[in-house]
């Protein structure tokens, strides 16, 4: 079956549409309203292999945090739908990503447990309307919505676009092996017996 799942949220802040195909071939519809998120979020969804649609209508009059921040979290929430009971999947992925001068490491966990762990500096204030800032926000709130023990760490970079690029390819990658599944785990890939 499908690893897929559909996820609406609605607040004074924000309206949120997302659909998500863990098992998809990298195709996105993305609109927040912000450029440069949307540019992100397709690199999660071409180098994840993950079909992702996202429509976000926020306050961005005020400034992007709240938009951001709760398409993470509206995306953490529908992965962990979409992985359900996390039956046969390898739960631990990494990626190095190079980005011309930039190197990326992420590692990540799908333990359902939420531990995030971020080292990245950025130069600029602003990538055109995105904050830098949010970046970190963007994945602490992914991270605790699915429950990913995830670690982000920038080993080399000077360019804050490339950074930012290398953040969210690094993960995209890092997912899909995560996600993976692999016919030699039976049940979940737990001495406990459970992922949660």
């Amino acid at each position: 079956m499908p690893r897929s799942a559909d996820l609406s949220r609605s607040t004074y802040e924000t309206k949120i549409d997302i659909s998500v195909n863990i098992d998809g071939k990298g195709v996105s519809n993305i609109d927040t309203g912000i450029g440069f998120f949307d540019h992100m979020l397709t690199h999660i969804a071409k180098h994840g292999f993950i079909d992702l649609d996202v429509s976000c209508e926020g306050d961005l009059e005020v400034d992007c945090h709240h938009t951001v921040e709760d398409v993470g979290i509206v995306l953490g929430k529908a992965l962990a739908l979409a992985l359900g009971d996390k039956i046969g999947i390898k739960r631990y992925g990494w990626a190095v990503i190079p980005m011309d001068e930039t190197l990326v490491l992420c590692s990540l966990d799908l333990s359902g447990r939420d531990v995030f762990v971020y080292d990245a500096k950025f130069t600029v204030p602003k990538l055109g309307e995105f904050d830098t800032e949010m970046v970190e926000e963007f994945f602490r709130a992914l991270s605790q919505n699915c429950g990913i023990n995830l670690h982000i760490k920038v080993l080399a970079g000077s360019n804050n676009h490339h950074i930012a690029e290398g953040i969210f390819k690094a993960f995209g990658k890092a997912l899909d092996m995560a996600c993976t599944v692999d016919e030699r785990i039976e049940g979940t890939l737990s001495t406990k017996g459970m992922l949660e």
